[in-house]
């Protein structure tokens, strides 16, 4: 069991490692850049983790269907953003989808795959508009490139934490799962009031 729990806990820390900076797409490339740029805000690392968490902690098809829905329809808002499109409450929608993610996983409230798919995929949209919002001097398509795969790890990583977690269901795991989302609601309500 010990050995379980330090499995998740260096699962979530190596997910949540913060970057330095982030990277100069002339210096380091724009897939660098894109690769680091959800790396460096704690409210993209906690609500991709989180997506993950969500989809494991449904379980089934929602374990490739949920963090699909999110990185398909992040590439819709960032094509938006470099079209000029705008959307409004960028930011303050970002936040939300910590607090509400994690309050839907601390709730385990039975929802069917396509109901989480959509809730996360509407969240995805403000992520990927301010991924193109950011975009500085990077390449439009090594840039998503980056900001995908560096997406993609921070799901898998929720999804296996969520797998960690999910496994102690017998000791206790459904709880630990909802302790996990009810952290990341508090993370995202302490950001979104200036932390």
């Amino acid at each position: 069991m010990h050995k379980t729990i330090l499995t998740a806990i260096a699962i979530l820390a190596a997910a949540t490692a913060p970057a330095f900076a982030h990277l100069d797409p002339v210096a380091h490339g724009s897939f660098a850049a894109g690769f680091t740029h959800p790396l460096f805000g704690l409210d993209h690392i906690l609500a991709m983790v989180a997506v993950g968490l969500w989809a494991a902690s449904v379980g089934g098809r929602a374990l490739w269907a949920v963090p699909t829905a999110f990185v398909v329809t992040m590439g819709i808002g960032f094509g938006a953003a470099i079209l000029g499109m705008p959307l409004p409450l960028v930011e303050p929608v970002i936040l939300a989808s910590v607090i509400f993610i994690g309050i839907m996983i601390a709730l385990a409230m039975p929802l069917p795959v396509a109901g989480v798919a959509g809730a996360v995929a509407f969240f995805a949209l403000f992520h990927g508009h301010a991924h193109g919002g950011e975009m500085g001097e990077a390449g439009a398509l090594g840039y998503a490139a980056g900001f995908i795969a560096a997406t993609a790890v921070l799901h898998g990583a929720g999804v296996a934490l969520g797998m960690v977690l999910g496994g102690l269901a017998r000791r206790g795991g459904r709880l630990a799962t909802r302790i996990a989302g009810g952290l990341t609601a508090l993370g995202g309500l302490y950001l979104a009031i200036g932390g």
